[in-house]
């Protein structure tokens, strides 16, 4: 059986590298921050200190009766899985709370290791979790990636040139990605919403200017 000094060193081990992630996290504002990634990174020690006890404490005669006790450790896995869905928000095109998810899993991941004694394991993984977190966010800043946004105009109904303001949308080094139509019979207003690619983070200032320019567009709206 596994000594109390090395149940308690296990534990605090799983509190301070899920601590510091959890650190991390809350550093840039997310949801699921330091308490969230400490509380999770122990009970998954404490699951696979259960597992590992569970020989132990079963009260069944192991000659006619095998247990597998890896089945404890794999439902805090699943179970870190809806929690992590629970940080995932949609916004428009764009989806925020992958990373902090991710880290949730990996949190989960590192306790299990901790709680099995596998502290190079561990370690090494709690090392590559902060290097991806904050090293690679910096190199991120430098690789050149297109940016999706979603560009609403509102035009007058009749009156709109459609191929006119297609041309004017796709130009100045945007692409269309798709395009959604809606007429509102009310205000008889026709409302193009279209999911474009940037190379920068902003719209151009000539594509803007261009889109104001046709006499048909009431207004525009841009969601990041």
């Amino acid at each position: 059986m596994i000594p109390d000094n090395e149940i308690v060193l296990r534990l605090l081990l799983g509190a301070l590298l899920g601590g510091i992630i959890g650190f991390e996290r809350q550093h840039h504002g997310r949801p699921a921050g330091f308490r969230t990634h400490l509380l999770v990174c122990v009970a998954s020690v404490l699951v696979m200190l259960i597992s590992e006890y569970f020989h132990f404490l079963q009260p069944f005669d192991s000659s006619y009766v095998r247990v597998d006790p890896g089945r404890i450790a794999s439902g805090a896995i699943t179970g870190v899985g809806f929690l992590g869905a629970g940080v995932i928000v949609k916004a428009g095109v764009n989806v925020h709370g992958l990373t902090t998810a991710a880290c949730l899993w990996v949190v989960s991941a590192i306790g299990l290791a901790m709680g099995a004694g596998l502290y190079l394991a561990a370690g090494l993984t709690f090392v590559i979790t902060l290097l991806a977190l904050w090293l690679l966010e910096r190199l991120e800043r430098y690789m050149p990636a297109r940016l999706y946004r979603s560009f609403t105009v509102v035009t007058e109904t009749g009156a709109a040139n459609e191929a006119a303001l297609l041309r004017a949308v796709g130009g100045h080094g945007t692409a269309v990605k798709s395009v959604a139509y809606e007429f509102n019979r009310e205000k008889q207003e026709n409302s193009y919403v279209f999911v474009i690619t940037l190379r920068d983070r902003d719209l151009p200032g000539p594509l803007l200017k261009e889109v104001a320019s046709l006499p048909f567009v009431l207004r525009y709206s841009l969601r990041t």
